[in-house]
This record gives C-alpha cells, structure tokens and sequence, in this order.
C-alpha cells in the first residue's frame, strides 16, 4: 500500500521532537556555534533524507524539498511556543538561552505558533497538491506571502530592538527563510494563473458595471480607504508624530507601539511604505476592468496581513508583554475590531477577486473576437 506524501513529511517532520529532546540533553553542543552548527547540519540532513525518500519517483516541482525540509522546522517551532507558554518542557531550553533569546519575546512566540500551525497545514497541503498533479499556486502565493512579511518584520527588529546586542550565531538559520521565499515568489509569480474559464460575453458583462453596481466591491473599496487611513496614522504615531491625536492614541489606545523590542515600529512602517502603496492599487483594480494583477497580489497580501495582524494582536495582549506596553482595558475592545478589520479586510478582497475574477480578467480584442467566430 502506498503512502501518500503528505502523510510521509508529516510523520518525518515529527521526527524533529527526538532531535530537539536530544540535543536538549548533550550540554556539550549547547553552547552558541555548536548550535549553529547543529542546526545547520540537521536542515542539510532532513533535506538530503527527503531527496533520497523520494529518488524513486522525484517530484517535478523543487518546491516540494522546501516544503518538506520547512515542515520539520515548523514543529519545532511549534514545540518552542508551547514550551514558552508552560505547556511542555524539556526540548528547547538550550536554544532559548544561547541560540535565539528573542524568541522568548510575546511577538516571537505568537510567530513560533502561527508557524508551527497555519505554515504547517499549508505546506501538507501543497505537497498532497503536487502528489496528485493538482495546481497550488494560489495557496503558495498566500503562503510565501505569509512567511517574507513575518520575517521582513522579525529580522529587522532582532537588530534594532532591545534585543540587538544578544544577537548568537544562529541567527544566521534565519537566512534561508529569506532567500528562499523570495525564490520561492519568484517562480510562483512566472507561473500560470489558476484561472476558471469564463465565457466571454460575461466578462464583458461584468465589466461594464459602474462601481455602485457592484455592492462588494463597493464596501471593499471604503474598507481599502478607511484601512489606508488607519495605517497612514499609525505610521505617523511610531514616527513620534508631535499632534496630539498620535500622543493619545500610543499612550492611551496602543501603547504595544512604543514596546522597545521594535516588532510592532517595523511593522507599522512596513504598513506605511509598503502596505499603503498597494492598498492603493487595489483601490485602483477595483475601479479599472482588467486588472489581472489582482488575482495575485491581493492572495500574497492577504497572506502577509493575516500573519501580520496575529503577530500583532496576540502580541499586545499576550502575558509575556509587560503590562505597560499591553492595550489597557478600557480600550481593549476598539483596538480589536480595529486590528481585526485589518486582517479580516484583505482576506475577503482575495476571496472576492477569486470567487468571482470576471471584473479582473482581460477582455478579448473585438478583432480577434471576430476572428474567432469565423473560425468556428
């Protein structure tokens, strides 16, 4: 009987709870460089036993390696969050004190658990995608999304945060999940879109509608603009904007802004250059027919929103925050819905875009439309 793949990588990612226990309990390979060391020749390990695993019947795909090799990763993050949290012990104390203290942070731990759940899931699912020949590029643009906004926000702020003087050998691990994802983007990007096929008369259809005919798009775009407006203002508010609206609203609403270990500053001004340049050319494929960029950029988006926001959220309120920094009480509520709006917003626009793509889909030219019909 054959084993499917995904419940192969599964299994072998849990290889990593023995690795980890192991290593845990020879002091000899504790200290920072070995753990460099040791982490180094593991990833190189795990992708050399995948490689040979699958000799028989190698998958097309290279990605299929990094999703299998990251997926043994993600229980040990996983594993790492539940340790910080008290729900288990006796793995990862060596590499919380000489190889990643950061990750001890309210911040990191909430990425170790995102990780080590929705990473995890998503990469099963794509290796069973490629085992049965099916597409995922779709689910890999939301993941690759995902993973590069959560480390464009958590490199940068082991550097410049309280942080930056602890900073161990094997922050180099991190490295790979950074070239990769970018790789990894790269080739999802230059691939085919996943797209239905839909009669042409529709399209056309749908394109002629005005904007207040189109009642979705018509609420997403005043999400867009309100959510434009919201990260503009806290932009300004870890700027140390002087007027009096930024000094209320990081003393008095989210004070997890001004937290020294710098995750949630990175973010807002990974929002503010990054986020609000696109936010507006989503307002702008909303309006415009044709647009076909849209299928793709917002599932990317949306992946690195999602991720973003419960790093964020789960952070502000988490216990390992120190109370100073956490959303007081009496404004619990507002900043929630807030925070929330913003992550909910760009999942429904990529679920709008590609429940529905008609809007953003080319038009064929009315010659070669003619063409066509004499053809057939």
């Amino acid at each position: 009987m054959k084993v499917p793949q995904e419940i192969c990588v599964f299994l072998l990612s849990l290889s990593s709870l023995g690795v980890i226990y192991a290593v845990n309990n020879m002091p000899s390979l504790q200290d920072p460089v070995s753990i460099l060391v040791v982490g180094a020749v593991v990833l190189a390990a795990m992708f050399v036993m995948v490689y040979y695993g699958v000799r028989t019947n190698p998958p097309q795909d290279p990605l299929f390696y990094v999703f299998a090799v990251f997926s043994f990763t993600c229980v040990i993050d996983l594993v790492i969050a539940l340790e910080e949290d008290d729900y288990v012990s006796g793995f990862m104390e060596f590499y919380m004190k000489e190889g990643e203290p950061y990750l001890r942070t309210a911040f990191g731990i909430l990425m170790c658990y995102w990780d080590g759940t929705v990473h995890f899931a998503l990469y099963l699912l794509m290796v069973r995608r490629l085992a049965n020949k099916q597409h995922y590029r779709s689910v890999g643009l939301f993941w690759v999304g995902s993973l590069l906004i959560n480390m464009i926000v958590f490199l940068p702020g082991n550097v410049i945060g309280k942080y930056g003087s602890d900073i161990r050998p094997a922050f180099l691990l991190n490295l790979p999940y950074i070239f990769v994802p970018i790789w990894a983007a790269i080739t999802l990007f230059h691939r085919p879109r996943e797209l239905p096929v839909v009669p042409a008369d529709k399209v056309e259809s749908e394109q002629k509608k005005w904007l207040w005919q189109r009642p979705v798009d018509s609420v997403l775009l005043i999400f867009l603009l309100g959510a434009m407006v919201f990260i503009l203002f806290r932009g300004l508010v870890v700027l140390e904007c002087p007027l009096n609206a930024c000094f209320l609203y990081i003393y008095q609403y989210e004070p997890y802004l001004k937290d020294p270990v710098a995750y949630p500053k990175v973010l807002m001004l990974l929002y503010m250059f990054y986020g609000l340049p696109l936010l507006a050319a989503f307002t702008y494929g909303l309006v415009k027919p044709g647009c076909t960029w849209m299928l793709d950029w917002t599932l990317f988006f949306a992946g690195g929103v999602a991720q973003a926001q419960w790093s964020h959220i789960g952070g502000s309120l988490h216990p390992r925050t120190p109370f100073t920094y956490r959303v007081p009480e009496d404004t619990w509520w507002p900043v929630l819905l807030l925070n929330l709006a913003l992550a909910l917003g760009p999942q429904l626009l990529a679920l709008r875009c590609h429940s529905s793509p008609e809007f953003f889909l080319k038009t064929v030219p009315p010659g070669q439309a003619n063409q066509e019909k004499k053809r057939n």
